[in-house]
């Protein structure tokens, strides 16, 4: 019964953005070995999921800890679930999950270097990077706003993409990294803006991310900067033969991006009030990589 209440702590909404990395990455091995293992494949998506859900618990519960959470306005892309605000009785239990979720995405990197052994040594400073990432993010990373800033980009768009193609394929690629660039400016997109709306309540408690520590402005200059950057290497890559050509598609849901660069530039912190800009900023973060990776898996 516990279990089954603390789910809205998993925030299951944003969870396909795990599975869309892993894909992106399987479908990079695929285009270069002309075959995947499904069951490893499917062993990879479940760790992406067990990470995900374990980034998003301790940040749950490190938020209720601080008190963040009782001063944060929610809107339904960031400030958290609420879940705790509404049952603290169940903060031991989001702890406990917090804890096997990150032991189960070890495990399954101990499982993948077991499996590999020394073909995929390369596997092991991907994973304990990621391990430090999911554990530091809420109470270390959120106080250093270059590092904060760049964190989910480098654990979903890069990481989990080269680290994917590295355990399918049995050898690691360049082009799982250069292709993984694209989703890093992205999914650090995603993150940015939605720390717009809790710059506040996220000063209040000590956190000193990118909005907190430059300002609305310059956050505004580096989310188009960082939009432009994807853009162009779509583009880039289309033209070098890196992607197929029929991942032009993926201009079309990366337009999303620009239209929530609009709503930050118009309405700066209170974009909060404005949630279909900040839809399209999770939209554009989600379809893009997923069409990247559909094209690529096709092509």
């Amino acid at each position: 019964m516990k279990l089954t209440a603390i789910i809205p702590s998993f925030r299951v909404p944003f969870l396909i953005l795990a599975p869309i990395c892993v894909f992106l990455g399987a479908s990079i091995s695929y285009s270069e070995q002309g075959t995947v293992d499904y069951f490893l494949l499917a062993i990879a998506i479940l760790g992406g999921l067990f990470a995900h859900i374990a980034v998003n618990t301790i940040n749950e519960y490190q938020d209720y800890q601080s008190g963040l959470d009782l001063k944060t306005v929610r809107t339904p892309f960031s400030g958290g679930s609420g879940l705790l605000c509404q049952q603290p009785t169940l903060l031991p239990v989001v702890k406990t999950a917090a804890i096997v979720t990150t032991l189960f995405t070890f495990l399954i990197g101990v499982y993948f270097i077991t499996l590999h052994g020394l073909a995929v040594i390369a596997i092991v400073p991907i994973g304990l990077l990621g391990l430090v990432i999911i554990v530091s993010y809420t109470k270390w990373i959120n106080k250093r706003p270059f590092i904060c800033l760049i964190a989910p980009g480098l654990c979903f768009g890069l990481l989990m993409v080269a680290g994917t193609q590295l355990i399918l394929s049995g050898e690691q690629s360049v082009s799982a990294w250069v292709i993984g660039l694209v989703p890093f400016f992205i999914i650090n997109n995603l993150l940015l803006l939605n720390q717009y709306p809790d710059i506040d309540a996220d000063k209040s408690i000590g956190r000193n991310h990118f909005p907190i520590a430059f300002g609305i402005k310059a956050s505004n200059g580096v989310f188009a900067l960082f939009t432009v950057c994807s853009t162009l290497l779509i583009g880039f890559y289309i033209h070098l033969n890196i992607l197929p050509s029929l991942t032009a598609l993926a201009f079309i849901p990366q337009t999303l991006a620009f239209v929530a660069l609009y709503g930050a530039i118009k309405f700066g912190a209170n974009i909060g009030q404005k949630p279909k800009y900040l839809a399209c900023n999770v939209a554009c973060s989600l379809l893009t990589p997923m069409t990247i990776a559909l094209t690529v898996f096709i092509g």
